[in-house]
């Protein structure tokens, strides 16, 4: 029978043989996440004796990672702000720069709760529910909408509110885009798809095949996404609402430009932990506009 250290080293050379970056760490945090270990246990109980059936279950999750398939996936989960989210087949595994935007929105989600008293909030293309639970869980008086075209996605982030305590203050949608939306919401929020259709093939393999493609291809220039939700929008913000999205390091003239025409304000631009432009905060202008309409007349 193997011990917790013969585990943790053979999966550090298969890992190796492969050519994955830092095979250590790698294995210790595979094998840690698959017996509930923390990292020290792992370093610590190399004497620990496996079972046949831990055997298996480490030996089948080394072959997974060999094959590409990422650790949270092999795990069959994450964490994310402070929660531990369960991805499924149709979500995309949230990221930590997506973490951005849930700290770049949540000053304006407090904002209005404090004015109001309670916030509306909806997440388009929800996928784990990853922003929209992160805020619900930060603000007590936020309520949350996540829609998705996924019903597997729907039902992840339903769960996921189960998990995390707060399913009595979130509830699923399915819709492409506002499709399907009723009512109006403080805020809005999205992680598109927003990766152009020719850069697809060339992503990473852990990418390429393991995340959801309608969770990545956001049309020939990446923006497609971006200009529904433009398109839609104010039918079904509150005033004084405002849209925060995550967009591709190299958009945020083109996304800025694209609410312009439809009549919002670029507001907050914020960079994410590597330095990139990441999320876009705007507001419409048209109730700026109609306030200076007030004025003049009177």
């Amino acid at each position: 029978m193997k011990n917790l250290g013969e585990a943790v080293m053979a999966a550090k050379r298969r890992f190796a043989e492969a050519g994955l970056g830092d095979a250590a760490f790698e294995a210790r945090y595979l094998i840690g996440g698959l017996l509930d270990l923390s990292s020290t246990e792992v370093f610590t109980g190399g004497e620990r004796l496996l079972t046949l059936a831990e055997t298996a279950r480490i030996g089948d999750a080394i072959e997974r990672r060999v094959r590409n398939e990422p650790v949270h996936r092999i795990l069959g989960s994450r964490e994310f702000f402070g929660l531990t989210l369960k991805l499924s087949v149709e979500t995309l595994e949230p990221r930590p720069d997506t973490e951005t935007l849930v700290e770049a929105m949540l000053p304006y989600v407090q904002k209005i709760a404090a004015e109001k008293g309670d916030v509306r909030l909806l997440d388009m293309g929800t996928g784990t529910g990853a922003i929209a639970l992160s805020l619900v869980k930060a603000v007590p008086q936020l309520k949350a909408v996540g829609s998705d075209i996924s019903r597997d996605a729907l039902d992840t982030a339903a769960a996921n509110a189960h998990l995390n305590g707060i399913a009595d203050r979130f509830s699923t949608k399915e819709s492409r885009w506002f499709d399907k939306i009723e009512g109006r919401f403080d805020i809005i929020v999205s992680n598109p798809p927003y990766i152009r259709s020719d850069v697809i093939p060339d992503l990473a393999p852990d990418v390429r095949y393991y995340d959801p493609l309608a969770a990545l291809d956001g049309g020939p220039d990446g923006l497609d996404a971006y200009r529904d939700i433009a398109d839609g929008a104010r039918g079904f913000l509150e005033p004084g609402g405002v849209i925060g999205l995550e967009i591709g390091y190299d958009q945020k003239e083109t996304v800025a430009g694209i609410f312009k025409s439809k009549g919002f304000d670029l507001i907050d631009a914020v960079r994410d932990y590597g330095g990139n432009d990441r999320v876009l905060v705007l507001r419409d202008n048209s109730q700026d506009m109609s306030k200076d309409q007030a004025q003049a007349k009177a």
